[in-house]
C-alpha cells in the first residue's frame, strides 16, 4: 500500500512506523503537519491508499479524512480523550495503560476503534514510557488495524458513555509540595512532566523547570528543609524531601532562550560548596561478571558531551585493563548514544568552539575503541541511536542490537553537518563502499533487521526492553567460554593492515577538515539547524529525503530505505 505517515514532527514512534511499514514493502512518504492546505497537498501528490497519523497535535482537516481512511494513534486507552493522556496516567498512579488506533473524525479522538493494545506501567519517565511501551503497542496496534482494512472489516463501534476528554495537565496539577509530598510522589510529578513540558519548581530561589529525576539511596543531612538543595554527584543536584532526598540531573531556567542543561551546569555557583557525593548519581560504571566486563553508560536523551566523552574514554580504558577478555558496552535504556550534546554547545561562549571540542572529544573515545586489539568489543544497543552514536558503536568488533531499536546513521539533518567518529572508516569497513554511500544518502531512520543486512549490527535479539540485558550476558557468558585467541590475533592483524593502507590519522585528519568548515566556515547551515533543534523550533516544511511525493522520488527499495 501507499502510506502517508502525518506527523506533528518526526519523532521516536514515527521513526519506527516509517521502519517497520517499509520492511513490510509498504511505499511510505511524511508530511509534517504545517497546516490544513499543505496536508491536503500531500495526499494529491502521493495518493496514498491510507493515511496514518502517529503523532499530532490538532486535528486532520475533514477533506482529508473523509476522502480515505485515516487512522490516528491515541496513546491512551479506548474511551481516552485528549492531547496528554500519557501525562495523566503517570500522575495518577495508573497500573496499566494502552494505545489506541482511531478512525478520524471531526472530533478529537472520537472516532471508531480500528484496534488497540493494553501494557503495564512501570515506574518510568513520560519519555521513556513512550519510546518503550507505547511505541511498541502502538506498532502492534496499527498493523492490526492495516489488516483489518485490507480484510474489509470496518472499524469498532464508539461507547461515547465512557469516552473521557481532559485537557493537559497544569503546572498546577503537578506542583510539588515539598513539605508534604514523599519522594516517590514528587518523582512522580517530575516523571509525568520529562521531557516536555518539565515541571515547573524552585531551586536556590529561582523558578526552575525539573527532569531527569532519581531516587535518592543515600541519607545525609536530615536537618535540612524539604525543597533545600543539599548535595550534588555527578551533574545531578540532591533536592531533600520528607522521607529523604531526589537527585535532580537536568533544569531548565524559566527565562527566555533558556536551555534545559545538566543541574550543575546551571547552578555552577550555587553548588560550590556543596556536599559531593560520588557516585551516587552515576552516568557509567563497570562490572566484570564471568570474565565479561560490562560497561553501563546512560547520558540524558543519549547526548555526550564533552565531559561525557573524556570521562567514559577514562572508564574504556579502565575497562581495557581488566582481566576480562570481552568488553560489552551498553549504552542506556533509551538511547545508546546520541552523539554531540548539542544543549551544552548551544549554552557555550562559542557554540563552534564547543562543537570542535565535543567531536574531538568523542573521535578520541572511537580510536580508543577501534584501537584496543587485546579485547573482543561489543556494542550492545538496547536503546535508540543517532548520527555520532551509531558510528561509535560501530567502533566495537560486534555490534549486537534489539530488534526494536531505531538507528539514524547520517548527519546531514544537522544543517548539513559531514561527520567524524571515523565514519568513512567504519561504514565501508561494514557495510560496503556501495552500501555506505546508499546509507550515507538515505537519510531515513533504520530498523535492525536492515542494520544487520547493511553491516552496521552482526546481531538481532528479539527481546523487549526489560530482557535484553539478560540476553546479552547469556550471550556473552557463552563467547567467554570460547578460546578467542585465534580471533583476537586476526583482529590485530588487520588492524595493522588497515593502518598501513591509510592510518586512522588521515581518516579523523580529513573528516575534521570538512567538519571545521560546518563550525567555523561561512555556511551557519549547522548553527541555525542546531538552535532550532535545541530550542524545539517547529519545521516550516517537511524535508524532501521524507517527503518523497515532494522530491520526485516515488520509487522506493525497500529494504535499504533507499530512494532511487
Amino acid at each position: 500500500m501507499r502510506i502517508l505517515l502525518l506527523c506533528h514532527a518526526f519523532n521516536a514512534l514515527t521513526q519506527r512506523l516509517h521502519c517497520e511499514l517499509r520492511s513490510k514493502g509498504h511505499e511510505v512518504s511524511v508530511e509534517f503537519d504545517i497546516n490544513d492546505a499543505v496536508t491536503g497537498e500531500a495526499v494529491d501528490l502521493f495518493q496514498p491508499d491510507v493515511l496514518i497519523a502517529p503523532f499530532l497535535k490538532r486535528a486532520i482537516p475533514a477533506s482529508v479524512f473523509e476522502a480515505l481512511p485515516c487512522l490516528v494513534v491515541h496513546p491512551g486507552p479506548p474511551g481516552d480523550r485528549g492531547p496528554a493522556a500519557l501525562d495523566w496516567a503517570i500522575l495518577e498512579g495508573k497500573k496499566t495503560w494502552g494505545v489506541t488506533v482511531l478512525q478520524a473524525v471531526a472530533e478529537l479522538d472520537a472516532g471508531p476503534v480500528w484496534a488497540s493494545r493494553s501494557f503495564e506501567l512501570r515506574q518510568a519517565s513520560k519519555s521513556s514510557l513512550y519510546r518503550h511501551e507505547v511505541t511498541e503497542a502502538a506498532v502492534s496496534a496499527v498493523f492490526e488495524a492495516l489488516d483489518k482494512y485490507v480484510a474489509g472489516e470496518s472499524p469498532g463501534p464508539v461507547e461515547r458513555e465512557a469516552s473521557l476528554w481532559r485537557s493537559a495537565p497544569r503546572q498546577a496539577d503537578r506542583a510539588l509540595d515539598w513539605a508534604r509530598d514523599r519522594s516517590e510522589t514528587i518523582l512522580q510529578k517530575i516523571r509525568s512532566a520529562d521531557g516536555m513540558p518539565g515541571l515547573l519548581s524552585e531551586l536556590f530561589g529561582t523558578d526552575t523547570y525539573l527532569y531527569d529525576a532519581r531516587p535518592c539511596k543515600t541519607s545525609f543531612r536530615p536537618e535540612a528543609e524539604p525543597g533545600t538543595v543539599i548535595g550534588r554527584s555527578g551533574t545531578a543536584l540532591a533536592v531533600r524531601t520528607v522521607d529523604g532526598a531526589v537527585w535532580i540531573g537536568h533544569v531548565r531556567r524559566k527565562a527566555d532562550k533558556a536551555i534545559k542543561l545538566p543541574a550543575t551546569a546551571v547552578f555552577a555557583a550555587e553548588t560550590d560548596e556543596l556536599q559531593d557525593v560520588p557516585g551516587a548519581y552515576r552516568e557509567i560504571a563497570f562490572e566484570e561478571i564471568a570474565g565479561v566486563g560490562y560497561l553501563h553508560f546512560d547520558f540524558y536523551n543519549g547526548a555526550m558531551g564533552t565531559d561525557a566523552c573524556r570521562r567514559m574514554l577514562a572508564a574504556f580504558e579502565a575497562a581495557a585493563q581488566s582481566s576480562a577478555q570481552i568488553l560489552v558496552l551498553t549504552g542506556g535504556v533509551d538511547h545508546w548514544s546520541n552523539g554531540l550534546n548539542l544543549n551544552l554547545i548551544e549554552a557555550a561562549d562559542s557554540p563552534a568552539e564547543e562543537s570542535w571540542n565535543n567531536i574531538q572529544a568523542i573521535d578520541d573515545l572511537a580510536e580508543a575503541i577501534i584501537r584496543t586489539t587485546g579485547k573482543w568489543v561489543i556494542s550492545a544497543m538496547g536503546g535508540n541511536a543517532g548520527a555520532g552514536g551509531v558510528f561509535l558503536a560501530r567502533a566495537a568488533d560486534e555490534v549486537w542490537i534489539r530488534s526494536a531499536t531505531v538507528l539514524n546513521p547520517h548527519y546531514k539533518d544537522m544543517g548539513n553537518l559531514y561527520g567524524s567518529e571515523y565514519w568513512t572508516y567504519l561504514l565501508p569497513k561494514h557495510a560496503g563502499p556501495e552500501n555506505a554511500d546508499r546509507i550515507a544518502r538515505a537519510r531515513w531512520p533504520m530498523g535492525a533487521a536492515e542494520a544487520l543486512e547493511l553491516g552496521l549490527a552482526n546481531r538481532v535479539f528479539e527481546a523487549d526492553q526489560a530482557s535484553f540485558a539478560d540476553e546479552v550476558r547469556e550471550a556473552a557468558s557463552g563467547l567467554a567460554d570460547q578460546d578467542l585467541t585465534a580471533r583476537l590475533i586476526a583482529k590485530a592483524v588487520q588492524r595493522e593492515r588497515d593502518e598501513r593502507l591509510k592510518p586512522l590519522a588521515d581518516y579523523r585528519e580529513a573528516e575534521l577538515a570538512r567538519m571545521r568548515r560546518n563550525f567555523f566556515g561561512f555556511d551557519p547551515s549547522y548553527h541555525v539547524a542546531r538552535y532550532n533543534f535545541v530550542r524545539k523550533v517547529a519545521k516550516s516544511r517537511t524535508p524532501l529525503t521524507l517527503a518523497t511525493h515532494r522530491s520526485g522520488r516515488s520509487a522506493v527499495r525497500q529494504r535499504t530505505g533507499v530512494v532511487s
